[in-house]
């Protein structure tokens, strides 16, 4: 039985490789000006003119790079939030975590420059301490002795939070000049705004160190799935071993978020997929929903490109509209 689940999940990451391959390569050579694959190759070999080498090293693969880090990121943090609280309707964006490290960041504008090159190591800190923050006042409103957290009251607590911390953003918005409101409003958008591999240093280091945590947790999430009484009895501290993990849910999320742009239902999706595919086990779960996630947010931020060159969608508002209706169904069938 072991040995066809880990089948199952060789060749479902097998599959997921190939198709994050596949949109890699659409997404490099698509865009305000075509690459075709042997200006492509060319380029990648050292051989491309100095436009070609500008579009691919010093544009695209930047920004592929941090779609791809951040879908990853989204993409666990939602996992160990479902996991943790046993609620298929978790996520980042829909628990309000988001919309905190959203608050942060439209603070930091308002009071501190956005030019200089250390705003973009700082931000992924002050999106962080917004998440961490509305995540501990959403769980403590969520929690009651001798009952826990009920999936239920987690949702519609974090909803309403999402939507107060939202009107909080939108009266601190109006006190932004325009360039600071311009950048704002791309990133409420869900617009990928990196652009350079500066950006993808300031994300890369919270994605390396959270990323095998979470995974050396795999043993801990399955046994968080249980009931709590069940998980007691297996010896777990379920208090402590929660927080642990939700403190790196809101990192990976927030630090995702804070250079990618406030992207909901990622993390949403991206669990729900990969549980289908490959069941719960956290050993082959998680490695698939993170790459479920990286090929959800390349794909949607290379449709949003495509489709309206040379301004674009944000690749927000592409998820959301696919991400809203999966969610009102997910809302109907639980």
């Amino acid at each position: 039985m072991l040995s066809d689940q880990l089948k199952r999940v060789r060749l479902t990451m097998i599959f997921a490789l190939i198709l994050l391959l596949a949109i890699f390569v659409i997404s490099v050579a698509t865009g305000y000006v075509s690459l075709s694959p042997a200006q492509l190759g060319r380029t990648i070999l050292g051989n491309g003119t100095s436009k070609e080498n500008l579009i691919l090293f010093g544009f695209r693969l930047p920004r592929i790079m941090i779609t791809i880090l951040a879908g990853i990121g989204l993409a666990v943090s939602g996992a160990i939030l479902q996991s943790i609280t046993r609620n298929p309707l978790s996520d980042p964006g829909i628990l309000g975590i988001n919309a905190g490290a959203g608050l942060m960041i439209v603070v930091y504008v308002n009071f501190f420059t956005i030019e200089s090159t250390n705003f973009l190591y700082v931000l992924p800190l002050f999106a962080f301490i917004g998440g961490l923050l509305t995540s501990a006042v959403i769980y403590m409103m969520a929690f009651k002795k001798g009952e826990g957290v009920e999936p239920t009251r987690l949702v519609l607590i974090g909803v309403g939070m999402a939507a107060a911390i939202n009107g909080a953003i939108l009266i601190l918005s109006t006190r932004l000049e325009r360039e600071q409101y311009d950048f704002f409003a791309n990133w409420m958008a869900g617009r990928i705004w990196g652009d350079d591999w500066t950006f993808v240093l300031a994300l890369l280091p919270w994605i390396c160190l959270l990323l095998p945590v979470v995974f050396a947790k795999s043993h801990v999430l399955n046994v968080l799935n249980l009931h709590e009484h069940v998980t007691v009895g297996l010896g777990v501290n379920v208090e402590r071993e929660r927080r642990i993990l939700i403190f790196i849910a809101v990192a990976l999320s927030s630090a995702s978020v804070s250079v990618s742009g406030g992207i909901a239902f990622i993390g949403l999706m991206a669990p729900h997929i990969a549980r289908l595919l490959v069941g719960p086990r956290h050993q082959g779960f998680l490695p698939i929903a993170a790459m479920i996630g990286a090929i959800l947010l390349l794909g949607a931020d290379t449709i949003g490109r495509v489709l309206l060159d040379p301004s674009g969608i944000p690749a927000g508002i592409v998820v959301t509209i696919i991400g809203a209706p999966y969610f009102m169904y997910l809302m109907a069938k639980k």
